[in-house]
């Protein structure tokens, strides 16, 4: 799933998630971010293990557990190393990583003023927008409302 900052990926994404989990899939998310996340306070007794210089700390309670990996200079690994990483599912969904060659539905609002990123993405396959089709959008996007989750789920359903 991609869209600019502020269009709703983690909205609809959040129903969809909710809605395949109910019927018992297990769902697993990678989601990208731009920005330095802070996962816990640096005082907390991982952050400073980190900090001491421990390349993973992993984190583990009876209710979940996150592993920290700090990159310290090294590229950031890739999505196909991150989807390794992560336990057997029914269905993984990434957002972000635009710029990977994977089928994409894309959340477009076009009053954020950004410009769409079908026009420019052989590998988007649907856009759920809150706007009407477009008359020059491909006719292989599909275009979903945005205001309509449901019709969101049931298009994935029949990708799946």
């Amino acid at each position: 799933m991609v869209g600019w900052s502020g269009s709703g990926k983690t909205t609809l994404l959040e129903h969809l998630v909710g809605a395949l989990a109910a019927r018992g899939l297990r769902i697993n998310v990678i989601k990208h971010s731009h920005h330095d996340v802070l996962l816990e306070p640096p005082h907390k007794d991982s952050a400073r293990l980190r900090m001491a210089g421990a390349a993973e700390v992993m984190l583990a309670s009876p209710f979940r557990l996150a592993v920290m990996r700090e990159l310290r200079g090294e590229p950031e690994p890739s999505l196909t190393e991150h989807l390794a990483r992560l336990a057997p599912a029914d269905l993984t969904v990434v957002e972000g990583y635009k710029w990977e060659p994977i089928d994409k539905l894309e959340v477009f609002r076009p009053s954020l003023g950004k410009p769409a990123l079908y026009v420019n993405d052989a590998h988007i396959v649907a856009v759920a927008s809150d706007a009407p089709r477009p008359a020059d959008a491909p006719a292989a996007v599909a275009w979903l409302d945005l205001n309509r989750p449901q019709a969101v789920l049931a298009w994935l359903n029949d990708r799946l």
